[in-house]
C-alpha cells in the first residue's frame, strides 16, 4: 500500500513538476522544491520503515520513527506555510475571493495529516492501529498529485496559471485518493472478517473533511480566518 501511495504521488506530479524540471521549463523558488523534497522523503521513509518491520526489524524501526516524527512536524508546518504564500500570489494577482476560498483546502490537508500521525505515534505500541492510522495520513496527501492530472486535463485555454481552482475541484481528487483505503479496507474484511476500527475512525474523518470543505470555504467565518491567514503570510 505504502508503495502505491509513492506512485501515485510520481505519477501525479510528473506532469507539473518532474516533466517541467527534467526540460528546464519549470519556476519555482527554493521553498516549493523544499516542500517537494519533504513530501517524496515521506513516501520513501514510510516505504522504509514498512520493510523493517516486514524483516523482522522492529526495534530499528522505532528508533527510525523519531525522525518520522520531526519529518511529520515540518511537513505539516511547512505545507501551511506553502499554502499561504500562493493564496498571496494569488490575491496579487486579481484573485483574491477565489484564493482565500481555496486556501481551506491545503491546510486543512496539512491539519488533518499532522493530526492522524500524531494519533499513530501514541498508538505505537497497537502496531495494527499504528500501521493504519499511517497509512490514511500518507493517502490524505494525495489529494494533491492527483489533482494535479484533474488540472492539466480539465483546465481551460488559456486559463491565468495564478487563478486558483473552485474549491470543488479539490473534491474528486480526494475520493479517488480514498479508493486506497478502501482496498485496505477489503483486504481487512476478507483476512479479519471486518474493516479495522482505524480505517473507519480516520477514513471515515477524512472523507467528512472532503465532503465539507466547500461549504466551509463559502462562509464568512471562514473568510475571516483566511483573510487572518494571509495576512500572516504577508
Amino acid at each position: 500500500m505504502m508503495v502505491a501511495c509513492a506512485a501515485t504521488a510520481v505519477l501525479g506530479f510528473a506532469p507539473t513538476y518532474f516533466l517541467p524540471m527534467a526540460q528546464g521549463a519549470f519556476r519555482g523558488s527554493a521553498l516549493v522544491h523544499i516542500h517537494g523534497a519533504l513530501f517524496f522523503a515521506w513516501t520513501a521513509f514510510v516505504i522504509y520503515q514498512t520493510s523493517l518491520v516486514s524483516s523482522g526489524r522492529v526495534a530499528h524501526h522505532r528508533e527510525v520513527g523519531l525522525a518520522g516524527i520531526a519529518l511529520a512536524t515540518t511537513m505539516t508546518v511547512l505545507g501551511i506555510v506553502v499554502a499561504i504564500v500562493a493564496a498571496n500570489r494569488q490575491i496579487a494577482a486579481g484573485f483574491e475571493q477565489g484564493a482565500k476560498a481555496f486556501l481551506i483546502v491545503p491546510p486543512s490537508v496539512m491539519i488533518f495529516f499532522g493530526v492522524v500521525v500524531a494519533f499513530a505515534i501514541a498508538n505505537v505500541r497497537r502496531p495494527e492501529w499504528h500501521k493504519r492510522l499511517l497509512l490514511v495520513a500518507t493517502v490524505s496527501l494525495l489529494e494533491a498529485p492527483i489533482a494535479r492530472w484533474f488540472l492539466v486535463l480539465l483546465a481551460p485555454p488559456g486559463a491565468n496559471p495564478l487563478a486558483p481552482p473552485p474549491v470543488a475541484v479539490a473534491l474528486m481528487p480526494g475520493l479517488i485518493s480514498d479508493v486506497l483505503i478502501i482496498a485496505a479496507m477489503i483486504y481487512d474484511w476478507r483476512t479479519r472478517g471486518r474493516p479495522h476500527p482505524a480505517y473507519l475512525i480516520a477514513g471515515g474523518a477524512l472523507l467528512v473533511l472532503q465532503l465539507v470543505r466547500e461549504p466551509i470555504s463559502a462562509t464568512q467565518a471562514w473568510g475571516a480566518i483566511a483573510t487572518w491567514l494571509t495576512a500572516i503570510g504577508g
